[in-house]
């Protein structure tokens, strides 16, 4: 029987969560397989748009893939938002709001969202500040595409910066942005 691989990641900003380049309009893209030499096979378990960063799991084994993605598995991020989010927006944002996912309307699921009273301690990276802005931290139990970005959006408060802090109990524990370590399985509870 084959051992699976399994990895966990702090995607840095400006990378795309692939290995491979398919698309000729984005030549100089950077790639997953820059920052490690992960084993052939290796996929991301859920992906983050090149702008976001954070926690980032990698895996040979398809099923660990799935089980992860499941509604089961919190994943909780940061998000900067433009301007001093209000209790107003929050609990909106906490009961689900209707965004647009796949051509259709959706409303996302409740989650839980906090709004956090110091900024998180990031390396600087190159985004357009606006004005005042403030963070919450955002959990939620779904995965749609660009999903924490269409919700803040949604109540008037646009992510300027988002970071996936934590996917069920795996947390970045200190990994630096590019970092990688390799685990013997992917423990989520």
């Amino acid at each position: 029987m084959k051992k699976h691989r399994h990895f966990i990641l702090n995607k840095p900003f400006g990378y795309l969560s692939q290995f491979v380049n398919n698309q000729n309009r984005r030549k100089n893209k950077k790639l997953l397989g820059e920052l490690y030499d992960f084993p052939e096979g290796v996929m991301a378990i859920g992906r983050l748009d090149e702008k976001s960063e954070g926690l980032l799991l990698l895996t040979t084994d398809g099923n660990e893939s799935e089980r992860v993605r499941s509604k089961e598995v919190e994943k909780e991020y940061y998000a900067e938002v433009d301007g001093e989010i209000t209790d107003e927006a929050i609990t909106k944002l906490s009961q689900g709001v209707e965004i647009g996912f796949e051509g259709k309307r959706y409303v996302s699921l409740p989650c839980r969202v906090v709004k956090l009273q110091n900024s998180p301690n990031l390396e600087e990276i190159p985004v357009q500040k606006h004005r005042t802005t403030s963070w919450i931290s955002i959990t939620i139990t779904e995965g749609k595409f660009r999903q924490v970005r269409k919700m803040t959006a949604a109540v008037g408060f646009p992510t300027v910066r988002l970071l996936r802090v934590r996917i069920g109990t795996i947390h970045l524990n200190g990994l630096k942005p590019g970092e990688v370590k390799e685990v013997d399985a992917i423990q989520l509870n």
